[in-house]
């Protein structure tokens, strides 16, 4: 589908402007300040297959209904790899943060060993330390 939006210059409205697919990689899912972003392309070229009206049965040729569907799937394949992406970054903060928590409490046992130990047992430790 790349490969097809590539050969045929598919350009994207939106309000930046016409945008090329390389374009669509970089805008963000949602934007609260009117900034172009996937949803709202997406949304736009969703309502153009809803309603048909830039279909034209003189000339087919122009922004037919295969045509605005390649488009919409373009769109949704960069907007679905994204989320991905998000929920990738979710999980390996989570992790991150999960083994930070798990580290910390086994330092905390081990501290806990140590406190355990008598004076004459810390020493010998210490001494075993080059």
């Amino acid at each position: 589908m790349f490969e097809k939006a590539a050969r045929l210059k598919y350009r994207f409205e939106s309000s930046k402007g016409l945008l090329t697919v390389e374009d669509l990689w970089d805008l963000p899912l949602t934007s609260e300040t009117k900034r172009a972003n996937l949803d709202d392309i997406a949304r736009e070229l969703h309502k153009q297959l809803k309603s048909g009206d830039d279909i034209s049965f003189v000339y087919p040729e122009r922004k037919s209904n295969a045509t605005i569907q390649a488009k919409f799937d373009i769109v949704k394949h960069i907007i679905d790899v994204k989320l991905l992406e998000l929920e990738a970054a979710k999980k390996a903060e989570q992790n991150k943060l999960q083994k930070q928590k798990i580290l910390r409490l086994i330092s905390e046992k081990d501290d806990e060993v140590l406190r355990g130990k008598s004076r004459e047992e810390l020493t010998a430790l210490l001494e075993g330390i080059e």
